[in-house]
Parts: structure tokens; C-alpha cells; sequence
């Protein structure tokens, strides 16, 4: 899989030529989002929209409400309003395939937006997900290279939860394997919803009478879950915890001692890349002639894609000064109840 060096070298790679902007004026660009229950991804619509806008094209959206079903019936409505070109942040990666299908039938472009949608005809658009989970993997690992692991995976219903496994495990299979560490539970998290992680670190807990040395989160809204179910417990700060994203409570807690390390992928960057490769696309470029793509099969059924990979950029205590100096989150927020001299970025 190509990988860039930085995120920033992504997000500039993916600077599509203006020429292209004017070719699609007046386009209509649809983008069904699984949920807003996470700060992220209003993130990513901020910056999307603003390109799409910026462009001269329009945009219309739909929230999935966290349901597959009515996700299918969303697409549809987008299509209905006239989408030249659909974005789809997939509730359920399986679930929505027809409605991909029916968009590909109706000659509309689809751009899967972060989570893969497995179908030829759709365009995949993330960050590394496996070096995420390798981030993830690394930073714990680091932090308690023995004892008892939990593994709190995303949702089973989207193939990056599998990804970023696999990453972690690319890390980590030496030391179980030899016993250094033991993985002392693993789950998925339903709907990647910060309870029902919560829910399942809170029985690890208990199967293991507290004994729990390191938790591999796949996701800060996962680890947000975790990190209460330890702080119930006394053992928040004490157990390293991953996670991605860079929420603005994840990097606080982070700042805290309370998480290890929130994996940052720059939403605004990886929001006007989708808004110009679907630019791009509702004027009737190939996908194989999108700036920078690249031919894909790396996914569960090796079907082949188009697609491109922005990359990641691991944020613990000691580079929080990268997410504040990028506008990404203010000072005030990270830092807030630090002890003072504790974090060189927050004096």
C-alpha cells in the first residue's frame, strides 16, 4: 500500500488544478454521513463542504442516524435530488452496497468515505488504517511492554475495525507469542459507540479482577469509553490507552496522562480531498485519472479499487505542540486542569 510521509504531504498531494474546479461548476455533490454523534466527523463536513462550495457546486447531505436502513433510503433521496457525484460515510459497509449499485446504474460516481465500501465502482478514500493501528500498537507497546492486553476493537460492521486490528497485531503477535504480553480480552464495539465500549471494558475489569496492564482502543470515542470504565476503577493514568482521531477530549486526556496516544488524522485534509475527488468525478473523470490515485486489493474479498491513503500522525504528551501550532484544537483545550510543568506544551 503507497503511504505518503506526512499527513500534510497527503493533503497536498491530493491539491487537485484548479481547471478541474471550473470544469465541475454547478455540480451537485450528495454526502450521506453515518452519524454526527462523534465531534469528527463535523469536522470533516466543515472542510468538505467548504470545498465543494469553494468549487462552485452544491451540497446536500443526509445523517444516517447510525442506521444502515435508513442510510439506503438517504442515498436514494440524495440521488432523487439530483446528486451528480454521491459521498457515502458507510454505517455498514455490507448494508449500503445496493445503494452504491443503484448509484453506479444511475451513472453517479461514489467516493466510500473513510470506512471502505468493497465495490469496484467506488472510489476509496482514507488514511492508512493498518499504520494507524500500528501507531496505536507501538505507543502502548512502548509504554507496558508486558502484562495483560485488552483489545477494544471498532464496530464489526466496518472493515477498518479489521484494519486497524490488523495493524496493532503486526506489532504486538512477538509478544504474545512469546508470552510477554497476554491478551486478556477482546470485542468489538457496536456502532463505534463510546457506552458500549465503556460496557465492554467494564467486564474485562471484572473477569480480571482489575488485572489489566494496557488497553488497545481503536478509536478516542472508544477510548473515552475506557478510560471511564478505569477511572471507576482508580486505574485511570495508571493503564496506557490508545486511540485515533484527535478529539478535542482525547487529546486533553492525553495532556492528562489519562491516554496514551490519539492517532491524528487530519479530518479537514482527508474532507477537501473527498470534496475534490468528487469534484473531479461529477464531470466525468475515471477514477484511475483522479490526482493520485492508485489501484488497490487489499480488502477483505481482494476486490480491485481505485483509491488513495493520506497519512497518519501518532500524538502523544510529547508533540501535542503539532495538533495546537495547526489550528486543530487551542491551546486552552488540551491543557485544560494540566498541572503546570507537567507537558512542555501547555506551558
Amino acid at each position: 500500500m503507497k503511504r505518503f510521509a506526512t499527513a500534510m504531504l497527503a493533503g497536498a498531494a491530493m491539491s487537485l488544478a484548479m481547471s478541474g474546479y471550473a470544469q465541475a461548476e454547478g455540480k451537485v455533490i450528495g454526502v450521506s454521513w453515518s452519524n454526527f454523534q462523534e465531534e469528527r466527523w463535523q469536522t470533516d463536513e466543515a472542510a468538505m463542504r467548504a470545498a465543494i462550495e469553494e468549487a462552485g457546486n452544491s451540497y446536500i447531505s443526509a445523517d444516517a442516524q447510525s442506521s444502515a436502513s435508513k442510510q439506503l433510503t438517504d442515498v436514494e433521496s440524495l440521488i432523487s435530488q439530483g446528486a451528480d457525484a454521491l459521498i457515502i460515510l458507510a454505517q455498514d459497509a455490507s448494508a449500503v452496497v445496493p445503494a452504491v449499485e443503484n448509484a453506479v446504474n444511475e451513472g453517479i460516481p461514489v467516493v466510500g468515505y473513510d470506512r471502505l465500501i468493497e465495490h469496484p465502482d467506488a472510489f476509496y478514500l482514507t488514511f492508512d488504517n493498518k499504520e494507524v493501528g500500528r501507531m496505536q500498537a507501538r505507543a502502548v507497546f512502548e509504554a507496558q511492554p508486558t502484562g495483560n492486553y485488552v483489545f477494544i476493537k471498532g464496530s464489526s460492521a466496518d472493515p477498518n475495525a479489521d484494519f486497524l486490528h490488523s495493524g496493532q497485531l503486526e506489532v504486538l503477535q512477538e509478544a504474545l507469542d512469546s508470552g510477554d504480553i497476554v491478551n486478556v480480552g477482546e470485542a468489538y464495539t457496536d456502532g463505534w459507540l463510546p457506552a458500549n465500549a465503556q460496557r465492554n471494558m467494564e467486564q474485562f475489569l471484572t473477569q480480571n479482577d482489575n488485572n489489566v496492564d494496557a488497553v488497545v482502543a481503536s478509536n478516542d470515542g472508544t477510548a473515552g469509553g475506557v478510560v471511564a470504565a478505569l477511572e471507576a476503577q482508580g486505574l485511570a493514568g495508571t493503564v496506557p490507552v490508545s486511540g485515533q482521531d484527535g478529539d478535542h477530549a482525547a487529546l486533553n486526556r492525553v495532556a492528562l496522562g489519562t491516554q496514551t496516544v490519539s492517532v491524528w488524522k487530519d479530518a479537514r485534509d482527508l474532507g477537501r480531498a473527498a470534496a475534490e475527488i468528487a469534484n473531479q468525478l461529477a464531470e466525468g473523470t475515471a477514477m484511475a485519472d483522479v490526482d493520485g490515485a492508485e489501484v488497490w486489493t487489499d480488502g477483505p474479498q481482494g476486490v480491485e479499487m481505485n483509491a488513495l491513503f493520506l497519512a497518519p500522525v501518532p500524538i502523544t504528551r510529547d508533540n501535542l505542540d503539532l495538533v495546537i501550532d495547526a489550528g486543530w484544537v487551542s491551546k486552552e483545550v488540551v491543557c485544560q486542569g494540566v498541572a503546570s510543568g507537567t507537558v512542555a506544551a501547555c506551558d
